[in-house]
């Protein structure tokens, strides 16, 4: 059975008039009547009756027709779905990101990402930027917003903004009622860190600043999870270090933190996209092009070709 006869009965049972139906398929009416009639040998049944005032459909027809259009538009959606996976307009791109690119980037590129390619699924995960970038390396994420530049070879990567880094305290401590704090103003009070591996470029910027004040950070405790570092904070009388974006909301969380910034110099990361990558268009490009379009980027380190 040929495709282009299905075509052919299903243009004939919307016209039910043969001149009319080869018009609107560019064909002469021996040809279509032809092609009926093999359509109809193939089946064993007939599916048109034809005289010489009317076509109509016969029972067998009828039946034909509602599973020919079926399998009309299947074919059709297949063939568009392969035109727009070639295109970089049809698949998934699997996104790692951190607070800050969730609250100051995702929203809007997202929003225009759906309405420039409403195929591409968009599968986000919410981890720290080292965690993120390791998990792009070996190739379970393709692109990753987090701060700083990436630490694996052959990886692409954009520079988006800076985000300052601030002191983030409980409401009873001495700061909470402080503007500002002068980073080594640190020196003597008791501190939270996390591993460095979970955040390399925020670890390194502060303990950068902490030489450059020649002080040296007192680490009560190593804590990677970020919400129980907001409850540990909420809890006793020490000082974390987090982002401005994630310091802000955790003050607004009602848990009893206050984000304190400090003064200038005050330690900053740089927040990056970073994406492996690859030959021809993907939905990674596709994401990344919709990043230009919103004049989301501040500086370049990398092309998306």
């Amino acid at each position: 059975m040929e495709f282009r006869h299905l075509r052919s009965f299903l243009a004939l049972t919307e016209e039910l008039h043969f001149g009319r139906a080869a018009a609107k398929l560019h064909l002469t009416q021996p040809s279509l009547s032809q092609q009926l009639q093999r359509l109809e040998r193939k089946l064993s049944v007939t599916l048109l009756e034809r005289t010489s005032h009317e076509v109509r459909l016969t029972p067998a027809g009828e039946v034909f027709r509602d599973h020919a259009r079926v399998i009309v538009q299947r074919m059709d959606g297949a063939a568009q779905a392969a035109r727009e996976a070639a295109a970089g307009r049809h698949g998934t791109v699997r996104v790692g990101y951190n607070f800050s690119a969730w609250q100051m980037i995702l929203p809007k590129v997202l929003a225009r990402m759906h309405e420039r390619h409403p195929r591409i699924t968009v599968k986000l995960s919410e981890m720290r930027s080292g965690v993120a970038q390791a998990a792009l390396a070996a190739g379970e994420l393709d692109l990753v917003f987090g701060h700083g530049r990436p630490t694996a070879a052959g990886l692409r990567h954009r520079r988006m903004m800076e985000v300052p880094i601030v002191a983030l305290v409980g409401a009873g401590h001495p700061w909470a009622r402080l503007p500002r704090v002068d980073f080594a103003d640190l020196a003597g009070q008791r501190c939270i860190l996390f591993a460095r591996e979970q955040n390399p470029a925020m670890y390194d910027a502060i303990l950068t600043a902490a030489d450059r004040r020649g002080i040296r950070l007192d680490v009560a405790h190593h804590v990677d999870d970020l919400n129980a570092t907001a409850l540990v904070v909420a809890t006793q009388p020490v000082v974390a270090f987090v982002s401005r974006h994630r310091g802000e909301h955790a003050a607004a969380g009602g848990l009893g933190s206050v984000a304190v910034p400090f003064t200038a110099p005050a330690p900053a990361v740089d927040l990056h996209v970073v994406w492996r990558p690859g030959q021809g268009p993907s939905p990674t490009r596709a994401l990344l092009g919709c990043l230009d379009e919103m004049s989301v980027l501040q500086g370049s380190t990398g092309q998306a070709r």
